[in-house]
């Protein structure tokens, strides 16, 4: 079955909360979102119903009940929307395995500057966001939510925490607590431990595992940590079940998805697509684009590029983009035109990886900053014939050493660019900057800042 893309400005122009509840077919998660603002608890029960009865009796709930809702998300394949796609039913029974009471952490930080989905969840949906940590909260017995979300997400924050107010005057004695904390706004601040790390009252950087979350997160106590959109399918799923569920998307990675589409595209914004939609579908609904391409970049900073030679057919489902070395990951699809110097912004995106290092572990602040320096130095050219091959050495050094996977991201995404773009480097090695060097920039980058802090917010939701 297939389902044309959505985006979350043609469903705010469509009416609003008059939209019937979630079909089969898209939107889901985008459904019913107002023209502006976000929907208020009595929308949202309009749109898609109140909580299931069955999981909805907080602590007097028996372990029956809460393995029902497990259960139902293993059978529907829910996989993170995070970036790394791990299964989101291991995630709850390893938490539901421990003996102490948990906590839920919904993870909204995204420091991924060319992704706005989670944040666009809070600001239109924050309902859907909410019910899906309530249940997750009454399956494990936790008995607090808690929803982080970026220091630079005015809108979103406000959505939420008006959402959160709704949810504590209608609450029973029964419901979890519900708060809302903001993160700094650098890149690495939403890894999950180093979320757990500032929840707990310390620095937003990583820390060395184990303990794992699940073992022992916020206040030392087993911790759910789930990005937003992963715990707002949580909430249709318990509504709707698995088989529905699985109606759209690929049998290995069943659903929809949000993503966030930006570049040289008529409508920029956050459309909602089912895994294995065609890339060609989601540039359509984006209105088409607005000059030639030369790439794209899947799955964000930590993701790979494809070049333009590969972009006819592509589907966007991990099955179908490994071949290219790619996956969704975060929900980013960037398109690079032909305008802009392939080999600049490939050194533009180093410096700014490696500036965003929380300076905590050696391979990461040296090894990033050789990375980033390497490519600028080709990038400006006369370089000697070894540059690409130490670009690939550096590159490997730095991956899989440090406290979270933010090397091994910028590693990864570094050499797809050699790949992707080799011919350009080339060039660049022996002659130095071309006449395209000069365009404006393309890669939306906050402005560079000292390690680990940025000064601006992310590419704007039309």
């Amino acid at each position: 079955m297939s389902a044309s893309p959505s985006t979350i400005e043609e469903l705010r122009s469509a009416g609003g909360s008059e939209q019937a509840a979630p079909a089969a077919a898209l939107p889901r998660l985008l459904a019913g979102v107002p023209r502006h603002g976000a929907l208020t608890l009595e929308e949202h029960l309009t749109v898609h119903g109140p909580l299931p009865a069955a999981h909805a009796r907080g602590r007097r709930r028996t372990r029956e009940r809460a393995a029902l809702l497990i259960d139902e998300i293993e059978r529907a394949g829910l996989l993170g929307r995070g970036g790394a796609a791990f299964p989101m039913a291991v995630k709850m029974r390893a938490v539901a395995s421990s003996r102490r009471q948990a906590i839920v952490v919904i993870n909204a930080a995204e420091g991924e500057p060319a992704s706005l989905k989670d944040r666009t969840l809070l600001e239109a949906a924050p309902h859907l966001v909410l019910d899906g940590g309530v249940l997750a909260a009454e399956a494990l017995g936790a008995d607090e939510v808690i929803v982080c979300a970026c220091e630079l997400a005015g809108d979103a924050i406000d959505g939420m925490a008006q959402a959160i107010a709704e949810r504590n005057a209608a609450a029973s004695g029964h419901a979890p607590r519900l708060r809302l904390s903001t993160v700094p706004g650098h890149y690495v601040a939403g890894q999950e431990s180093a979320l757990i790390s500032h929840l707990n009252g310390a620095a937003a950087v990583p820390t060395f595992t184990p303990p794992l979350p699940f073992e022992q997160g916020v206040r030392r106590r087993p911790t759910l940590v789930n990005n937003a959109e992963t715990i707002a399918h949580v909430a249709l799923i318990a509504r709707h079940g698995a088989p529905w569920f699985r109606r759209l998307g690929a049998p290995t990675q069943p659903g929809s998805a949000l993503v966030t589409l930006s570049g040289p595209i008529a409508h920029p914004g956050v459309y909602e697509i089912e895994h294995g939609a065609s890339l060609s579908s989601l540039i359509e609904a984006g209105g088409g684009t607005t000059a030639r391409l030369r790439s794209v970049l899947i799955g964000g900073y930590a993701g790979a590029w494809v070049s333009d030679q590969h972009i006819h057919g592509l589907a966007l489902s991990d099955e179908h983009l490994a071949p290219h070395g790619a996956s969704l990951g975060a929900g980013v699809v960037l398109l690079l035109s032909e305008e802009a110097c392939p080999a600049r912004e490939t050194a533009r995106l180093a410096r700014w990886l490696a500036d965003q290092s929380t300076r905590q572990c050696g391979p990461c602040v040296h090894g990033l900053d050789a990375l980033a320096s390497t490519i600028e130095q080709i990038v400006a050219g006369n370089v000697e014939a070894t540059a690409m091959r130490r670009v690939q050495s550096l590159a490997s050094l730095v991956a899989r050493r440090g406290a979270c996977g933010h090397p091994d991201g910028a590693a990864k995404v570094t050499l797809s660019a050699l790949d992707a773009f080799a011919t350009e480097l080339a060039e660049h090695a022996r002659y130095g900057p071309c006449d395209r060097c000069s365009q404006p920039a393309e890669l939306p980058l906050p402005a560079r800042a000292p390690a680990g802090r940025t000064t601006s917010k992310p590419l704007a939701r039309r």
